[in-house]
């Protein structure tokens, strides 16, 4: 039996003799081909001249992109309906014929709002798509008299106007991340003086003696620090950097046996961090944000920021090519938001981040590494900053053994460890036997294994395998089978039937409305994430249709039809039936609507 298949027991197996019809899971379908220049599909064996240059891995780059045209912005002073202050803006851009906007809107998608019924007051108000839930008569928006006008919000984070014209009119103090970087460059220097020096033979070696130099004692005077503040438990996550550390405050975060939602750019978005965090996920990541786009203050950057009240541990995700643009940014969260830790990615794949000399790119640029983790280690003795690696950039030549004592060593409180290379991306199987080879070089920093693991099975195996890992970090098994948390933690697979996965996708978009709104702009929102998530989910496979469960995540499955219609559908891996699912939960889509999804890591 080839290891790289997932059998379907023969019952639910689809011939050529069925027609096709319930084809459901073939993947490759009409609308995920790709092009040609001139149009064409690209025939299996055909030569692509265009590979070297045009291929990207990692992400469909030319995919179409939809721009909804049928809406425009309704004026905040007839958000409520009629009656209300008339706009006192001259040059206001937005619509004021309310009569017009409301014939354009359509109708409504639903008896009920969801952000009215758990809030008492919809803030979207008659440009709702659900809008006749919470509008009287006269077309005015509601507030039910439950409804507490000085309650906290759910979500936090992202960028204030305030704080927004401050970066962007370069008025932020900054004076603390660069008197961080001067030390940190003193002390990397220090250290290079010194095994430069160790290198050399001096006279005084000939006699047995050695003479104090003044970077012997800066490096002494940093490890007598290192030596106080390190505590003897193993696994807690430190900030034991030499800059700032306090021996007496206990740890901000225990990243011991916690089960971790990885970062993950467009799917790990806050409605579906919430649906993980209710199947027992410990501690949540926002998606990667880059240093820059945040220092300028731009609000899409800084959405990746916000958190969902439900989240008791998450963190930030930063990523850049530059220690000062990294630590500034690391120190302005700090200041502005609400995070209990810090990671910085070195090992994400992608072709541009790459280039730049970000993402894994850091693992080869060790000066601006050691910088950036020494500073931005010593903001705070109560924020954690983390590190995200992968074992090196080629998938011959691995690096991380090397460099985790190195991480540890500058002050990071854990590093989490993909078991792969740049170059391997998601192809292959994760490399747990390295993972644990590197993390048993861990003095007391927790490490945090990462990669293949989709069910209680692979945990366990992993955890095995690798006795010195902390911690397991999941990703594409969370987008896969968001239950995956729950089925760690009961000890047991869990089979959820069509039914049940389809009130999740219900939830999903439920909090997507919440988050990114209900009217039109909010609904398209959050179909667009919905159909970037069902790329991933219709991979799951119930346990009942396999053969020899569980499931692993790069096992092809033949082709198979589920046990109702609802299941069938949900396996396709064909886009038009992704859409057609999210019809049935937001609505139709507008005319000439396409969906290529971003990531080719959604395929086996």
């Amino acid at each position: 039996m080839d290891s790289g298949i997932c059998y379907i027991k023969p019952e639910y197996l689809v011939t050529e003799a069925d027609g096709g019809s319930a084809a459901a899971n073939t993947e490759n379908s009409d609308t995920n081909k790709r092009k040609r220049e001139d149009g064409g599909e690209v025939e299996a064996g055909e030569k692509k001249k265009w590979d070297k240059k045009e291929r990207k891995r990692g992400q469909n780059k030319n995919r179409p992109v939809f721009k909804d045209e049928r809406y425009s912005h309704l004026c905040h002073s007839l958000i409520d309906g009629t009656g209300g202050e008339p706009c006192s803006l001259a040059n206001c851009r937005y619509v004021h014929d309310l009569d017009a906007y409301l014939a354009a809107k359509g109708e409504d998608l639903g008896p009920e709002c969801y952000v009215y019924t758990t809030k008492g007051y919809c803030a979207r108000g008659v440009s709702c798509r659900f809008a006749k839930a919470h509008t009287d008569e006269q077309g005015r928006n509601l507030k039910r008299e439950d409804y507490d006008e000085n309650a906290p919000p759910t979500t936090c984070n992202g960028v204030s106007s305030e704080l927004q014209v401050r970066l962007r009119k370069h008025e932020y103090d900054f004076s603390r991340s660069k008197e961080l970087i001067k030390m940190a460059e003193k002390l990397r220097d220090a250290r290079k003086l010194k095994e430069q020096q160790e290198k050399e033979k001096n006279p005084s070696e000939e006699t047995g003696e050695k003479q104090p130099s003044e970077t012997t004692e800066i490096l002494d005077a940093e490890k007598q620090t290192d030596t106080k503040s390190k505590p003897t438990a193993t696994g807690c996550a430190i900030d034991d950097s030499a800059i700032g550390r306090d021996a007496d405050h206990k740890p901000a975060v225990d990243f011991r046996e916690k089960l971790v939602l990885s970062p993950l750019t467009t799917l790990g978005n806050l409605p579906f961090r919430r649906i993980c965090k209710e199947f027992g996920a410990d501690i949540t990541c926002g998606e990667m944000a880059c240093a820059q786009p945040l220092l300028k203050g731009m609000g899409q950057e800084w959405a990746l920021t916000k958190r969902h009240q439900s989240e008791d541990v998450f963190g930030v995700q930063l990523c850049g090519n530059n220690p000062n643009m990294l630590n500034q940014a690391a120190q302005v969260i700090h200041e502005t938001a609400q995070v209990d830790f810090i990671d910085l990615n070195i090992g994400c794949p992608i072709d541009l981040i790459y280039q730049q000399g970000g993402g894994s790119a850091l693992m080869r640029r060790t000066n601006i590494l050691e910088l950036t983790v020494r500073s931005c280690a010593a903001l705070s003795d109560r924020l954690p900053f983390t590190v995200k690696m992968r074992t090196g950039i080629y998938a011959d030549k691995s690096v991380a053994h090397e460099l985790l004592p190195l991480v540890e060593e500058w002050g990071a409180s854990a590093v989490t460890l993909h078991g792969r290379s740049r170059e391997q991306r998601y192809t292959k199987h994760a490399n747990w036997a390295y993972i644990e080879e590197c993390a048993a070089k861990a003095k007391c920093m927790p490490v945090i294994g990462n990669g293949d693991i989709l069910s209680y099975e692979d945990y366990m195996e992993r955890r095995t395998l690798a006795p010195h890992v902390c911690s397991v970090m999941i990703g594409r098994g969370a987008l896969i089978k968001p239950w995956i948390f729950q089925e760690i933690k009961e000890k047991q697979a869990w089979s959820p039937s069509s039914g049940q996965r389809y009130e999740m996708l219900q939830k999903f978009c439920n909090y997507g409305l919440e988050h990114w709104g209900s009217d039109t702009k909010g609904v398209e929102t959050t179909r667009r994430f919905l159909l970037e998530w069902q790329s991933f989910l219709y991979r799951y496979i119930p346990e009942a249709l396999q053969t020899a469960p569980p499931q692993k995540i790069n096992a092809r499955p033949q082709k198979y039809r589920g046990r109702d219609e609802m299941e069938t559908l949900m396996s396709s891996g064909n886009a038009a039936d992704w859409v057609k699912l999210s019809e049935s939960l937001l609505g139709r889509v507008p005319e000439g609507f396409t969906f290529v999804p971003k990531h080719k890591a959604n395929a086996f």
